[in-house]
């Protein structure tokens, strides 16, 4: 086993103030894009877009839809990435994955491509007649980029904050989501903490094995 792994869990912490005067450099914010990029989803149908701002452009734009606790972070991070759902996947969606992934490679020879791809644009329409239109099942395969990025990060020596606390409908609304068929879903900080952040320092606090796990063992 990998020591590091278990490692990145252990120390990583959410960032609380950041280093304004500290920037992520090119090749580090295109490292966090294709971390991004790769992340897995239900049926690869990867239903995202992810609105990436620096600090500049963040202190300019973003800070107005921002609630008041995380107004420091957003503004002094070297980076804001937000997360957005989409809202609609049509047919046209659907058969651009289908055709990057058959340029990929993914698919045997002789493999029914157009029967596998209207197998997945059924299961897209059975998530959206629920009674949520799928906003659930789509929100959740946004946490998974989400998670994605929150452990891989520390690996490359970036410090992270979901953040939750933003004025998202706003947002949408203020960028033209709606019309995109799109709906913010969450944001997360980027950069390198504060020398005073004593939220590094602070030992983590994680209920017991006993408390949180069931084995079931033979």
């Amino acid at each position: 086993m990998n020591p590091a792994v278990l490692d990145t869990a252990q120390t990583r912490y959410t960032t609380k103030h950041y280093d304004e005067q500290d920037t992520l450099s090119p090749e580090e914010l295109d490292a966090v894009l294709e971390i991004l990029r790769l992340t897995p989803s239900s049926m690869n149908i990867q239903p995202w877009h992810f609105y990436v701002f620096d600090r500049a452009s963040a202190r300019e734009q973003l800070l107005p839809y921002v609630k008041d606790f995380n107004i420091e972070r957003v503004a002094n991070a070297s980076h804001v990435i937000v997360m957005a759902a989409k809202t609609t996947i049509d047919d046209a969606w659907c058969q651009k994955v289908l055709d990057n992934e058959a340029q990929a490679g993914r698919f045997p020879e002789d493999f029914d491509i157009e029967g596998f791809g209207a197998f997945r644009r059924q299961g897209v329409t059975n998530y959206f007649s629920g009674y949520d239109h799928g906003e659930i099942w789509v929100r959740e395969q946004v946490h998974i980029a989400l998670g994605f990025l929150l452990y891989a990060a520390p690996q490359l020596g970036i410090d992270t904050t979901a953040l939750g606390g933003m004025k998202f409908r706003e947002f949408d609304k203020a960028f033209g989501l709606p019309d995109k068929g799109e709906k913010a879903a969450v944001a997360i900080a980027l950069g390198r903490r504060a020398t005073d952040d004593s939220n590094a320092s602070r030992p983590k606090a994680r209920l017991s094995r006993e408390e949180l796990f069931t084995l079931f063992t033979r």
